[in-house]
């Protein structure tokens, strides 16, 4: 039998040891890109590749039978109902060019619904968590764990929003352009460059929402848990969130930043 407090301290226990070594292994100033993926500008590098072997390994060792889906490499196949979902640097460019904002994402799925997620900003050793039904947390560095939620309540044009681009640059024209519509409706905008992190922004009241297009499961898995444990409505254009829209925003803006999403563009 599947146990939820299990799942949900194993998620915990492997996104914090692969937020560790990814800090010990990074080494001073640029780190050497090892690879491109869906473009020239969407890079990996080796310690993406190890960090993700070693959640895998961590996964596999308490868990032999669950499935797991990684960035990196792909999906591995068992025969229990649980499949994690995990993205070993969550913000890669930032990781590589050495800037804050990227992080560890870990969730686990039961039966296709995600049941538990953590989320480690690796820079600034916040942990963020949820489990499915019993809300979401942020642990501070100190080990000073808090309740996340309910989201303030703001006005749309007093609204702080979070986006990201992606990697093709035929859709990054189109959400620059709309990026620039959305600023006359909204008070500004934020581009930190990991969307984990960002809906933890949201949930955490730092951001009063977010859009992005293309989110790969694994970027979307732990942080719309978390987002949604803390009280946030986690949206796309019509209906689920997904890989062509994710729009996440506290509830007294959700209506009207969706409007105003749609209008501008995205």
């Amino acid at each position: 039998m599947t146990s939820g407090s299990d799942l949900h301290e194993l998620a915990r226990s492997v996104a914090r040891t692969a937020a560790e070594f990814v800090r010990a292994q990074r080494p001073e100033g640029r780190v050497d890109v090892a690879a491109t993926k869906s473009s020239d500008t969407d890079v990996v590098t080796e310690i993406d590749r190890a960090t993700e072997e070693l959640i895998r390994t961590m996964i596999g060792a308490a868990r032999p039978a669950d499935s797991v889906i990684g960035e990196e490499g792909g999906q591995s196949t068992g025969d229990s109902d649980v499949t994690w979902i995990v993205d070993p640097i969550d913000g890669t460019v930032n990781f590589v060019h050495g800037l804050p904002g990227y992080s560890v994402s870990v969730a686990a799925a039961v039966g296709g619904v995600v049941e538990t997620g953590c989320v480690v900003d690796v820079v600034s050793g916040e942990e963020f968590a949820a489990v499915h039904g019993g809300g979401a947390t942020r642990t501070a560095p100190d080990g000073t764990t808090t309740r996340l939620g309910p989201p303030p309540v703001v006005a749309l044009e007093h609204a702080l929003i979070g986006t990201g681009f992606h990697y093709r640059q035929e859709i990054r024209s189109k959400q620059g352009v709309a990026v620039a519509r959305l600023l006359s409706a909204v008070a500004d905008v934020r581009r930190i460059g990991s969307a984990a992190i960002d809906l933890c922004n949201v949930a955490s009241g730092r951001l009063d929402g977010y859009v992005e297009e293309g989110l790969k499961p694994w970027d979307l898995a732990a942080g719309r848990l978390i987002a949604e444990e803390a009280g946030v409505v986690v949206t796309g254009l019509d209906g689920e969130p997904n890989e062509r829209l994710t729009v996440a925003s506290a509830p007294s803006i959700a209506p009207a930043l969706l409007a105003a999403v749609r209008e501008s563009g995205f």
